[in-house]
């Protein structure tokens, strides 16, 4: 398992980076991303749509709100594709 999550987690900060133009070495899972990486809440609406769409998942508006760091974000996955 710990590959399957080390791989959700590159793959859940590669949206992030590239949806919001930011450093990779800011994209740290304690990073806000409305606060430290400087996205909107429409940015972050797609970011967790975009999510959605890499790992076929589909995630409940309570749980999306929940999505406030990068952290939360590879997290939500995490918990989502466990099998």
């Amino acid at each position: 398992m710990g590959n399957s999550s080390a791989d959700a987690a590159s793959r859940v900060r590669a949206i992030i980076i590239e949806q919001l133009g930011v450093d990779p070495a800011h994209a740290v899972d304690d990073a806000s991303m409305v606060d430290d990486l400087g996205a909107d809440f429409l940015e972050v609406a797609q970011i967790v749509m975009m999510i959605q769409d890499e790992f076929n998942i589909e995630l409940s508006d309570d749980v999306a709100k929940t999505v406030i760091t990068v952290g939360d974000a590879i997290y939500v996955v995490t918990s989502k594709t466990k099998s």
